[in-house]
C-alpha cells in the first residue's frame, strides 16, 4: 500500500508533464531549395511553375493572379494556449501578363508587420435594447401587431 501512492503520484506527475509537453507543427508548402533554384525567370511559365512547385497556398488578390505564393510556417503549441509562430516562409512568384516568371522574392517572420485591427463599432440607429427586452417585445408585437400586405396590387408568385 505504501509503494502504491508514490507511484501514483509519479504516473501523475509524469502525465501532467506529457499533457504539457509543446506540439510543433509544420505547416503548408514544404519548401525545397533544389527546386526553387532552378527556376529561371523569362524562361519558366505558370504551367512549369506548377509542374515544379505544385499548387500555390494562395494567389495576388489584386492585379489579376499575376503572383503566386507559397506558405510554410512552423508552429508550437503547448496544452490548450494559442500557438506560437517559430518560422514563415514564403516563396513569391510573380509573372508577366504572357504568364513568364519575371521573379522570386522569398519572405521570412521578419518581414512581417502587425495589423491594429479598428475595435471602435459602427452604430446602430434606434435605441439597444436587453435581450430580455427584445423576448418581451417579440412575444407582445407577434400578437398586437396587425401583418401588413408589401404587395397590395398583387402579382408575383401564386
Amino acid at each position: 500500500m505504501k509503494l502504491a501512492i508514490p507511484s501514483a503520484i509519479f504516473l501523475g506527475v509524469t502525465a501532467l508533464a506529457v499533457a504539457c509537453a509543446p506540439v510543433t507543427n509544420t505547416r503548408g508548402y514544404v519548401t525545397d531549395p533544389e527546386l526553387e533554384s532552378s527556376i529561371k525567370p523569362g524562361a519558366d511559365t505558370k504551367q512549369s511553375i506548377q509542374d515544379r512547385l505544385g499548387y500555390a497556398s494562395t494567389t495576388a488578390t489584386f492585379g489579376g493572379d499575376n503572383t503566386w505564393y507559397y506558405i510554410s510556417y512552423r508552429e508550437k503549441q503547448v496544452a490548450f494556449f494559442n500557438p506560437t509562430v517559430l518560422e514563415r516562409k514564403i516563396l513569391a512568384v510573380s509573372f508577366d501578363p504572357e504568364g513568364k516568371v519575371t521573379g522570386l522574392h522569398r519572405y521570412g517572420l521578419e518581414q512581417g508587420r502587425v495589423i491594429n485591427f479598428e475595435s471602435r463599432e459602427t452604430p446602430a440607429r434606434g435605441r439597444e435594447l436587453t435581450f430580455l427586452q427584445q423576448l418581451l417585445n417579440a412575444r407582445a408585437g407577434a400578437d398586437t401587431q396587425p401583418t401588413q400586405d408589401v404587395n397590395p396590387g398583387g402579382g408575383g408568385l401564386p
